[in-house]
């Protein structure tokens, strides 16, 4: 099967030097990292359920819910801007600088190192909802069984199999840049700031260790889990249910209620009907502040060379083209 447009897929030639690994596992995951997985994805989402009960008895402060919000949207456009529109689809390209705080702030979000990431989400359009996709929810079949066990695989459930994705295969350009092979290998350096960022504000600006502990609840755990799930809904929700207007040759779907939340991704359909584009919303009152950003930073020249779909370009991804209508369609070149 051939790459999907946006997917690169260059394999290092026998007779270059092997590039170095960009993770400490390497393309596999030991027991080690199989038990941290589990305690990063256990331990944030029991304290997503305890802050139910505790903003109903005792409210959330302020500041709380700042550090909560904040590093919510720097780890979400961290992954949506970086990770994924940036690092895996070359949807601009950015100067040095945007280049690196891209990779940290993605690495901010606690989804795994940047060459990981990068490379599972490139195979991913290569098999997208077909045999060899690391998180298809259809693997198991399209009964309603079948599917609720294929959605908790594509859910979560595909982090803890052997991985299979070769980082050198589907990224090996990350790798060959020496300051994101760094970024990448000190995963562990940036999940200690970032779930360590909150407490040390909120004790500071509290000067009390209640401030710091309240803090670390928020805006740490709360906020990594909550991060998660909306993150893998687009691997599970986004791929079995949802509006289709656009021509793909998988099953993805825009699931509108999860667009403030995923800052864009989940206008889903479009992006596997068009995987380079800079904008995922490109309908009329389709919210993608991705995009937004990603203008601001071509705006003050840190970005350019950015991929805007045209009017033209979106119609002809349509379904039915010869009901497709400019007015209802933002050119994003101007809109974003």
């Amino acid at each position: 099967m051939t790459a999907s447009p946006g997917v690169i897929d260059d394999v290092p030639k026998a007779s270059e030097s092997p590039l170095p690994p960009a993770t400490l596992g390497g393309d596999s995951k030991g027991s080690v990292e199989q038990i941290a997985l589990l305690l990063f994805i256990t331990v944030p989402f029991v304290a997503l359920l305890a802050a139910i009960p505790l903003v109903w008895g005792w409210g959330v402060s302020w500041l709380d819910l700042g550090l909560l919000v904040a590093m919510y949207y720097i780890g979400c456009h961290g992954i949506t801007i970086g990770f994924h529109r940036y690092f895996t689809h070359g949807s601009f390209k950015a100067k040095r600088p945007l280049r690196i705080a891209l990779a940290i702030a993605g690495s901010l979000a606690v989804e795994g190192p940047l060459v990981r990431w990068v490379a599972d989400h490139r195979k991913h359009h290569k098999f997208s909802d077909a045999e060899g996709d690391p998180h298809s929810p259809w693997r198991y079949g399209e009964s309603l069984s079948a599917l609720m066990k294929g959605l908790w695989w594509a859910h979560i459930g595909w982090m803890f199999n052997e991985e299979q994705t070769s980082q050198q295969k589907y990224a090996p350009d990350l790798i060959k840049d020496p300051a994101l092979r760094r970024i990448s290998r000190q995963f562990v350096l940036w999940t200690v700031i970032s779930l360590g960022l909150p407490p040390l504000i909120g004790g500071l600006v509290t000067w009390s260790w209640q401030g710091a502990l309240t803090a670390f609840f928020w805006g740490s755990l709360v906020r990594v889990a909550l991060l998660h799930h909306v993150t893998w809904s687009i691997n599970s929700i986004c791929h079995a249910v949802g509006k289709r207007p656009f021509k793909s040759r998988d099953r993805s779907g825009n699931v509108w209620w999860l667009a403030i939340l995923s800052c864009g991704e989940s206008w889903h359909n479009l992006h596997h009907a068009d995987p380079t584009s800079a904008r995922h919303g490109v309908m009329k009152g389709q919210l993608d502040s991705s995009a937004r950003i990603i203008r601001w930073f071509e705006k003050a020249g840190w970005a350019y060379d950015v991929r805007w779909p045209s009017t033209n370009r979106i119609d002809a991804r349509r379904q039915d083209t010869t009901t497709a209508s400019a007015d209802r369609v933002k050119d994003a070149a101007g809109a974003a």
